[in-house]
């Protein structure tokens, strides 16, 4: 049981990532948190074993480094569609700033057609592709956007950082700031560059040794290491008692540096949730 950070290259699904990781750790239980889509490449999270069912508590703020083409749009919001000329850009860096800065924030997004949501159980995507009608408006959700940083602009042509909660598309994004300068614009590179505290500069790549991490490096939750007669408690699937401050919430149940379960806690009692203890 263990997580692996994944830099999925460019040109193949997260899915590929995972039949390609199945093959060569020969282990059927392998999942991933945060898809990418084939144009991205980045960091991707895998839990291998029972780390999957882990993958709901895992941190899930991202940040991405995106390449913007003004002047024109696609279908898709990307590269991965068909160019149509919108106007000759003409805004300067300053203007730039402003717009982006505007969607720092709180704000309401209509994602793209052309992505995984899905409506009665069909993707988007698949719904948009058999030239069905959809009213993409309704499929309107908030997101939070906590900076933008403007690394590169020249010849109308741009690369920002974008760092923002789970949830946020950043095509539509790119489409949206398009439309605020009035000349559309559309994404043409996508890099995830951070996933809750899975960084890209400690990723591995699919033909790597890979470096195993311990569930108790990847989860950000409050830790508490069990005695001898509460670890049997817990094993028979029985709740301790709360000799914590903290009173609600989740916590990682340890021995020995290895999880032993994932637990609720209450005013009086801490309540298994999750058993690993016969994973090896």
């Amino acid at each position: 049981m263990y997580f692996l950070n994944i830099n999925k290259p460019k040109g193949i699904s997260s899915f590929d990532v995972i039949r390609e990781l199945r093959k060569r750790l020969k282990i059927k239980q392998i999942g991933h948190s945060g898809t990418l889509d084939p144009l991205a490449s980045g960091v991707l999270q895998i839990a291998v074993g029972k780390a999957t069912k882990l993958l709901d508590y895992l941190e899930s703020d991202k940040e991405y480094i995106a390449d913007i083409v003004f002047g024109f749009v696609t279908e898709t919001f990307d590269s991965e569609a068909q160019t149509e000329f919108v106007k000759n850009p003409d805004f300067n860096k300053t203007q730039l700033l402003d717009v982006l800065n505007g969607f720092v924030g709180k704000t309401i997004q209509i994602p793209p057609k052309y992505s995984a949501i899905k409506l009665n159980g069909k993707k988007l995507c698949d719904i948009a592709r058999n030239n069905l009608e959809i009213d993409i408006s309704k499929h309107a959700r908030e997101i939070e956007i906590y900076s933008i940083e403007l690394l590169e602009f020249k010849d109308y042509k741009a690369k920002i950082k974008v760092s923002c909660k789970k949830g946020t598309y950043i095509r539509s994004l790119v489409n949206d700031i398009g439309l605020k300068l009035g000349c559309g614009a559309y994404m043409s590179d996508l890099i995830r560059t951070k996933a809750g505290n899975f960084e890209i500069i400690n990723s591995n790549c699919l033909d790597d040794e890979f470096n195993e991490i311990n569930p108790l490096e990847a989860l950000n939750l409050d830790k508490y290491e069990l005695n001898e007669d509460e670890i049997l408690k817990i094993k028979n699937g029985n709740s301790i008692q709360n000799k914590l401050n903290k009173k609600e919430g989740v916590i990682l149940l340890t021995k020995n540096n290895k999880l032993v379960s994932i637990a609720n806690l209450s005013d009086n009692l801490i309540k298994p949730r999750k058993l690993f203890m016969e994973d090896k």
